[in-house]
């Protein structure tokens, strides 16, 4: 997450993991597998935060909310996986990019799914749809790129506004209460 991985060595990574260089080669076959794996922990994680959201739902727009609210503190709490997630497609070989993509994709079509049901039920007005549910899920994605720990907002009330946002942006009418604030 510090220096993208192009700029990161085997050596380095075994090091900062407090391991010697042939322990990583004996679990990893190369930095590829590795930067693979951590996707592979993101996207894991993602679908299960997810999956447990939208169970708690009872209607489209509460699922909406509570999925937005899922996303946002996965993005927050492991914002260093999220940021790898975020900042590495690039990196990935063609293959292991398809089946990530494949796979964010699920989620988007889950999120999708759910706006969808939040419109059947008169809940939100929105002329499209999709686009909303790809700007809604790119705000989550892009919270490790502003977010800090130490900042004036703690990650519940980060989620919280995000899915204030988003409901916002679907037109619902809610109207949004303000968390409180970290003293500055």
């Amino acid at each position: 997450s510090e220096t993208g991985y192009h700029g990161a060595t085997m050596r380095e990574i075994a090091q900062r993991a407090g391991v010697s260089v042939p322990g990583i080669y004996h679990h990893y076959r190369d930095k590829q597998q590795l930067l693979v794996r951590a996707f592979e922990l993101t996207m894991d994680e993602l679908h299960w935060r997810v999956a447990a959201a939208r169970s708690a739902g009872g209607t489209g727009i509460e699922r909406v909310s509570l999925v937005v609210e899922s996303l946002a503190l996965f993005h927050t709490h492991r914002h260093k996986l999220a940021f790898i997630g975020a900042s590495e497609m690039r990196s990935l070989e063609p293959d292991h990019r398809a089946a990530i993509t494949a796979s964010r994709n699920e989620i988007q079509y889950l999120l999708d799914a759910d706006i969808d049901a939040a419109v059947a039920e008169g809940s939100v007005r929105i002329d499209d749809a999709r686009i909303a549910g790809r700007a809604i899920a790119t705000m989550c994605t892009a919270l490790p790129q502003w977010f800090r720990v130490d900042g004036d907002v703690t990650p519940d009330q980060v989620a919280v506004l995000y899915a204030e946002f988003a409901l916002h942006l679907l037109g619902h009418d809610r109207v949004p209460s303000p968390p409180e604030r970290k003293p500055a």
